[in-house]
């Protein structure tokens, strides 16, 4: 049994690969990225196919369901009457940031999934040459990765009592090739972070210029990756 607890062990130490450092990993760079998302703020339109399913149910339900006294319904009627009263406002589909296609606003289509995308420069461009991205810093000597992350999206938006990031492991990640096969520029890991919108409806985000977009106008800002980011975010 000693045996092959130590042959066991030599085997695992032999291969650990795939968790410990190597001499060219060690020069590889690694960025984290922000997804930083406003969650939709009115219930998305329902398909025309589920909502004829849902009515074919509710009138198929009625024709079985018990039939109670009216005594019974207008007990459950009256209860809570005069306790309560809330003063409700349905928010607007098309808002006035629709109707001007203003991509700055946080305040468009509310029944969509909003992500941040920033116009600067990014790691693996070339200086000088702005690009849309997403918030990122290069890991260096923080004590996680979501750290970094969370370093990442504080130094644009300043605060994070209004964000919630998702976990702490990344949501994905992809490999970057150099850019510019004949200059010495390096590979690199890009590790993406999950962060929502909380309790707000404006940011104040330093940055040359900025987005905020669907799920549909973001894969248009980045077609070489828009199947992998397609995978990546759910809507």
């Amino acid at each position: 049994m000693q045996r092959s607890c130590r042959s066991l062990s030599r085997f695992l130490a032999s291969n650990r690969g795939f968790c410990t450092s190597t001499k060219g990993a060690d020069n590889e760079k690694i960025v984290a990225s922000v997804l930083f998302e406003r969650l939709p703020v009115i219930i998305p339109k329902i398909d025309p196919v589920v909502y004829a399913f849902q009515e074919f149910s509710f009138r198929w339900r009625q024709q079985f369901r018990r039939a109670y006294p009216d005594e019974f319904l207008k007990k459950s009627d009256a209860r809570g009457k005069g306790e309560y009263q809330i003063d409700f406002e349905p928010a607007p589909r098309i808002t006035e940031a629709d109707k001007t296609n203003d991509k700055k606003s946080l305040k468009r289509a509310l029944d969509r999934r909003l992500y941040l995308l920033l116009y600067g420069d990014a790691y693996g461009t070339p200086k000088g040459q702005p690009v849309w991205h997403f918030p990122e810093k290069v890991y260096k000597s923080e004590e996680t990765l979501r750290k970094c992350a969370e370093s990442a999206l504080e130094s644009v938006i300043g605060d994070l009592s209004h964000t919630y990031f998702v976990g702490n492991a990344p949501m994905g990640h992809i490999a970057m090739p150099p850019i510019d096969k004949n200059k010495d520029n390096e590979s690199f890991k890009r590790f993406f972070f999950k962060s929502q919108v909380i309790a707000t409806n404006k940011l104040n985000i330093k940055c040359k210029d900025f987005v905020w977009v669907t799920k549909d106008e973001l894969l248009e800002y980045f077609p070489e990756h828009s199947e992998y980011l397609t995978k990546m975010i759910i809507s």
